[in-house]
């Protein structure tokens, strides 16, 4: 019986995937099921919250959901974006993702090398005249607003959409040898879904320090977690299927 690994985000888009070259080379099942889902805020709901977006000078993205949904509902509240704005973003590959919605340029795209939030903190200071706006989902910490704080920025948080528990089914089988979690709110979504879980055998492969800890204050053993030779998932399932050899 193959090796299944469950990956708790959605299925690549491309077959050319690395995932599938892990999969086929060293015959595991992976298996594709996100533990959490995103779903978009109402404008009347965000109204409540009583934060205006004109008058802010720079937006602080931490994912391409806070990008996308931040967009949707500035168009759903008719709030133009001035072509001037700002955009600090935890790495390039959330700086990029922008220009899916304003024209791209450098000069008002700032992120960290390392795509590390701490990193990003510095850059702000930097550009401390300026007053910041935060996107943040439903599930968010008060980590950026103590940033922030300490960055000596003026700044507003708000929250633009929802991350919710994915919901198993009753008869859903979990028989899987591994599981691999992004975020904290996945961690929360298993132990929503599976109160009585037993890791027993079970490896487990967390990314982020936010991840990893909230893995082991739910009594979760992190088999697996990024390093310099593991620097994306795909490795880690590698180096995982590679113990399995011996």
């Amino acid at each position: 019986m193959a090796t299944k690994i469950l990956v708790s985000q959605p299925k690549p888009q491309t077959e050319k995937s690395p995932y599938f070259e892990v999969a086929q080379k060293y015959n595991v099942e992976l298996v594709f099921r996100p533990f959490i889902k995103i779903e978009p805020m109402s404008a009347k709901d965000f109204r409540q919250q009583k934060v205006s977006i004109p008058g802010h000078t720079a937006i602080v993205f931490t994912s391409r959901h806070a990008i996308d949904h931040f967009f949707a509902l500035c168009k759903e509240l008719r709030v133009n974006i001035p072509d001037d704005m700002k955009y600090f973003c935890v790495s390039e590959q959330v700086s990029l993702y922008i220009q899916k919605y304003v024209q791209y340029r450098k000069r008002k795209n700032f992120f960290p090398e390392t795509g590390l939030v701490t990193d990003l903190m510095p850059i702000i200071a930097k550009h401390h005249n300026e007053t910041y706006f935060v996107p943040q989902s439903s599930a968010h910490t008060d980590d950026m607003r103590r940033m922030l704080d300490e960055a000596g920025v003026e700044h507003d948080e708000a929250v633009m959409y929802y991350t919710l528990p994915n919901d198993f089914t009753p008869d859903e089988a979990f028989d899987y040898n591994m599981l691999v979690f992004f975020s904290p709110e996945g961690i929360h979504s298993l132990k929503k879904n599976f109160p009585n879980f037993e890791q027993k055998d079970i490896k487990v492969a967390c990314l982020g320090t936010k991840t990893i800890k909230a893995a082991e204050e739910a009594g979760i053993h992190v088999d697996f977690q990024p390093t310099p030779e593991l620097r994306s998932v795909p490795a880690i399932i590698e180096a995982y299927a590679k113990t399995l050899k011996k």
